[in-house]
C-alpha cells in the first residue's frame, strides 16, 4: 500500500501577538518528526513517504496528487488538533485515501476526532498498532478488534478495544526510517541556538503522575524502554548529526537502565553530544549518574523545576520540593552540564510572582530558562480540576504559551511582563 504520513503546519494561535503586538512569545515549533519516523520503520514493505509541513507548508494538495496515497496517517499535538481535522477535510477533497490520525491529543481526547473526514483513531503508541491497521486494510480483516484502533462510525463518541502497551508496542528490532526526511534535514536546528540537532527515543511514557502532564496518554501510565542496543543503533543512523536530542519525558525514570545506556555510550564513543530529561530528585539520588552520563557526552539537561515554591509543586502533584531543585542545580554546576529550566507560570501570578521567579532564576544561574503558562491540555488532572475555568476552549491557542484560563493581571500586563520574563532570561543564554 502507498502510505503519507504527514506532520502539521505549525498552527499555534498567540493571544500576545493577535491582541498586544507582542509577537516575542509566540512559540514556533521546528523538529523531525520522530513518530512519523518511527511508524515508517515498521512499514517498509510498503511504499512510505512522509510529508513535512512544518518545512513545506504548501505541498498538502500537490504531494497528494503526486503520489496517490491509499492511507494517510496525521499526527499532531494539542495546539495542531485543529489544523489535523482541516487537513483530513483537504485530503477528503483531494483523493480517496483512508485518513488515520494519532498522537497525543488523539491518545488523550479521540473524540474530539470522531469527525466525517476521519476514518480511524490510533491511541497511544501507534508503531505496532499502526501496522496491525494496515495489514488489516489490505487483507480485508476486521480492523474493529484491533486493541487501540478506533473505527470512527456514527455518533460523537470513539468506541475502541484499549491497548495493554508492554514493550512489544516498541519493535525494538525495527529502527525509525530517519532516511525518508533526508531532504528536510537542514531544517532540523535548535533555532534560537543555531544548532543541528536530531532526535533518539530511549523509552515512553513516564512512571509519575504530575496534574498538567499528558504523557500517561500515550502509554497509558507504563514506562517501557528501549534495549541498550536499540539506542545505540537508532544513534548511528545519524551520523552527520552532532548533537542528539533524547526526547523522552524522562530519559532516567529507570537508574539501572540510565546507567548501563551512559556506560554503553561512553565506551562506542559515537563522538554525540546529549541532551535529556531529569527530574531534579533523580539528580539529588544518583550524582554519580549525571557523572557517568557527563562522561558519555551529556551537554544538557531539561530540568522540570515547573514552580519555585512548595505549595505549588504540592498542587501540581510534582512530588517535589524547591529545596531539592536548588540542591540539584548546584550538583549540575559541578559537574558542568547545562541546565535548561522548564518553569510553569501560573494565570494567577501578580507582579510579585514575577519578580519572585525573576530572582529565583538569576540568583540560581538557570543557564536556559524555558517557560510556560500553566494549560490545562484535555486528559489530564488539570483539565478535570480547571474545566469550569476555562475561558478559551479553541485548541489552537494550547500552546502552553497563552492564558486559557482568566489572568489576575490585565492581560496586557501579564504578558508584557512574560515577555520581559523571557528577555531576560535568555539574554546571553547558551547551550
Amino acid at each position: 500500500m502507498k502510505i503519507l504520513l504527514v506532520n502539521p503546519p505549525n498552527s499555534g494561535r498567540s493571544i500576545p501577538e493577535e491582541e498586544y503586538g507582542i509577537d516575542s512569545i509566540k512559540s514556533i515549533f521546528r523538529g523531525e518528526p520522530l513518530a512519523l519516523e518511527v511508524l515508517a520503520g515498521n512499514l517498509r514493505d510498503h511504499e512510505v513517504m512522509i510529508l513535512d509541513l512544518k518545512v513545506e507548508p504548501d505541498a498538502l494538495v500537490a504531494s497528494l496528487a503526486a503520489f496517490a496515497p491509499d492511507i494517510v496517517g496525521l499526527t499532531g499535538m494539542t495546539c495542531e488538533a485543529n489544523a489535523m481535522v482541516a487537513q483530513a477535510k483537504v485530503i477528503k477533497a483531494n483523493c480517496q485515501a483512508l485518513v488515520v490520525v494519532g498522537g497525543i491529543h488523539a491518545s488523550n481526547d479521540p473524540d474530539f476526532f470522531h469527525q466525517p473526514a476521519i476514518d480511524y483513531i490510533a491511541i497511544g503508541l501507534g508503531k505496532a498498532s499502526l501496522r496491525q491497521l494496515v495489514l488489516a486494510l489490505e487483507q480485508g480483516g476486521d480492523t474493529s478488534i484491533i486493541p487501540g484502533i478506533c473505527k470512527v462510525g456514527s455518533g460523537s463518541t470513539a468506541n475502541y478495544t484499549p491497548r495493554q502497551f508492554s514493550m512489544a508496542d516498541l519493535v525494538d528490532d525495527v529502527p525509525p526510517a530517519y532516511e525518508l526526511v533526508q531532504r528536510y534535514r537542514q531544517h532540523y536546528i535548535l533555532t534560537s541556538l543555531q544548532l543541528d540537532m536530531g532526535f533518539v527515543a530511549t523509552a515512553f511514557g513516564c512512571p509519575f503522575r504530575c496534574h498538567f502532564c499528558c504523557i500517561k496518554g500515550l502509554t497509558d501510565g507504563r514506562y517501557l524502554a528501549h534495549s541498550i542496543a536499540t539506542v545505540l543503533r537508532d544513534i548511528s543512523l545519524l551520523p552527520d548529526v552532532p548533537i542528539i536530542r533524547l526526547l523522552d519525558a524522562n530519559t532516567f525514570a529507570n537508574v539501572e537502565h540510565a546507567t548501563k545506556l551512559a556506560t554503553a555510550l561512553k565506551e562506542a564513543n559515537l563522538g554525540k553530544q546529549f541532551l535529556a530529561d531529569v527530574r531534579s530528585d533523580t539528580v539529588v539520588k544518583h550524582p554519580e549518574l549525571m557523572t557517568l552520563w557527563k562522561e558519555a557526552g551529556l551537554r544538557a539537561v531539561i530540568v522540570g523545576f515547573e514552580e519555585i515554591d512548595d505549595s505549588s509543586l504540592s498542587a501540581m502533584n510534582k512530588a517535589n520540593s524547591v529545596a531539592v531543585n536548588s540542591e540539584a542545580i548546584t550538583i549540575l554546576h559541578d559537574i558542568g552540564i547545562t541546565i535548561i529550566g522548564d518553569f510553569i507560570i501560573s494565570p494567577s501570578y501578580n507582579h510579585s510572582d514575577f519578580d519572585r521567579l525573576e530572582r529565583y532564576i538569576t540568583e540560581h544561574q538557570v543557564d536556559l530558562p524555558m517557560i510556560t503558562v500553566l494549560t490545562p491540555l484535555p486528559g489530564t488532572p488539570l483539565f478535570d480540576d480547571m474545566q469550569a475555568e476555562i475561558s478559551i476552549d479553541d485548541l489552537d491557542y494550547y500552546t502552553l504559551t497563552n492564558a486559557v484560563t482568566p489572568t489576575v493581571m490585565a492581560g496586557k500586563e501579564f504578558y508584557q511582563r512574560y515577555a520581559a520574563l523571557l528577555k531576560m532570561s535568555h539574554s546571553g543564554a547558551s547551550l
